[in-house]
């Protein structure tokens, strides 16, 4: 019987149909392009291959095509009589994953991983950061995502597509030393692997090493299709190097020519996050705003996102709302946002992305102490809305900026102290007018 390429046995008995799939499985799970094109190879040598449908579901979907996924793994459902119990199972998480139930498809997934450890495709949904775990609003998600891949470690070996995602989820967790050995054998093992490009570029972002990270980055980009999905979340790790060592221009450029939304090569979500969050970070840093950006995306984010739906993407959105001065439409979605947490289906609460958008309102009027006020209390909540750390950083270096607009200088100290050393690398005006404390220093009191 034909595998793929993680030795799980296939119902399709095409050498050619099996071949184009693990081609597609490839570029998903490396995000190159021609996945879709792959699997439709696949269906054009076999069409009764559920898989191959079930596949392109997910590609679609990641791409923002919902209506195509659900007629994607519709087929594949027509054509699951007679399946492994395995595939069956295989295409009945994808079938949840695209009905819009991600809480459903997380809750599937122990089980489903547990008699499959080796089903990448289902293991790429929460692999990442981003993933079903990372965007299920729990506490500790970070730790659960690490638990999950430390499970699943000795079934994959030496795998350089795994090996990246556990470096990674090592650095989120603060296990630096033990992350960048993994990510360099990944690297080692697979050069062109954007995962662990973007592990990397993680790790030295961690570490307050804008200087590797901009020459791993500017290097490594150039052997990335520009149409390949992390080619412009990359460059915005690069622009955030850029604007650590003091290249506004260089970082301005990056913005412009390779994520701003109009030549992004992300789904919608990736961008707006990578977008706003750069403009943001540029004014933190003590530049000029960019009128005409912040309009673009105040269009952008409302014809993409029409409602509330996602924490992440709503703390996203919520500011060029705030710019835009835009108070109906915050205080709107600041409604929808508790409609759906009073019903369930917000799983981060109602709570956390309102704040958080009062927060950049009260900045955007310079209202320091409302700032303060609003963000100290949910430190330990900002996990819930999903990201890493280097995109919760938008709203640390908004209390960062808070603190030393309200002179409170102890506490700008204790925040980079816990957070991120050295602070010479945070690009927030004003930090560079007082030394940090030193790294074998206890932290500052309150």
């Amino acid at each position: 019987m034909l595998t793929d390429r993680y030795d799980l046995p296939l119902s399709t008995a095409a050498a050619a149909a099996r071949d184009a799939y693990v081609q597609g499985c490839e570029a998903k799970l490396t995000q190159y392009p021609g996945a879709i094109e792959a699997f439709d190879r696949a269906i054009v040598a076999d069409p009764g291959f559920a898989l191959a449908y079930t596949a392109k579901a997910y590609a679609l979907l990641e791409r923002g095509d919902a209506a195509a996924a659900r007629e994607a793994i519709a087929a594949a459902k027509t054509l699951a009589s007679g399946l492994s119990v395995w595939e069956a199972s295989h295409i009945a998480f994808f079938d949840l994953l695209v009905s819009g139930d991600a809480e459903a498809a997380l809750a599937a997934l122990p089980a489903h991983l547990n008699a499959w450890p080796r089903d990448a495709l289902v293991l790429g949904t929460t692999a990442f950061t981003n993933g079903l775990i990372g965007m299920s609003g729990r506490a500790n998600q970070k730790r659960m995502l690490l638990e999950l891949l430390e499970w699943l470690a000795p079934h994959y070996g030496d795998d350089w597509w795994f090996t990246a995602h556990h470096g990674m989820a090592m650095s989120e967790n603060g296990q630096h030393e033990a992350a960048s050995p993994k990510i360099d054998r990944s690297l080692a093992q697979n050069p062109a692997n954007p995962w662990a490009a973007h592990a990397r570029a993680h790790l030295t972002y961690e570490q307050g090493d804008p200087i590797a990270a901009r020459s791993f980055l500017a290097s490594w980009l150039t052997t990335y299709p520009r149409d390949g999905t992390l080619y412009s979340h990359l460059s915005w790790h690069l622009a955030l190097a850029e604007l650590e060592a003091g290249d506004a221009a260089a970082a301005s450029r990056l913005f412009r020519e390779a994520f701003a939304p109009e030549v992004h090569s992300g789904p919608p979500r990736g961008k707006l996050n990578d977008a706003v969050s750069f403009l943001w970070r540029w004014e933190l840093a003590g530049h000029q705003r960019d009128a005409a950006a912040w309009r673009m995306m105040h269009d952008f984010a409302n014809n993409a996102f029409p409602h509330a739906g996602a924490a992440f993407s709503d703390m996203h959105i919520a500011l060029p709302l705030v710019v835009a001065g835009d108070d109906a439409a915050l205080e709107a979605r600041a409604q929808q946002i508790d409609e759906l947490a009073q019903s369930g289906r917000y799983p981060s609460g109602g709570a956390c992305v309102p704040a958080v958008s009062r927060a950049f309102a009260a900045l955007e009027h310079q209202d320091f102490s409302a700032v303060i006020d609003t963000l100290e209390p949910f430190d330990t909540e900002l996990e819930r809305i999903g990201g890493s750390h280097a995109q919760l950083d938008l709203v640390r270096f908004t209390l960062l900026k808070a603190y030393l607009g309200a002179g409170r200088a102890a506490d700008a100290r204790r925040l980079l102290y816990t957070r991120r050393p050295p602070a010479s690398a945070v690009p927030v005006a004003g930090i560079r007018t007082w030394s940090p404390p030193a790294a074998s220093a206890s932290p500052p009191p309150r």
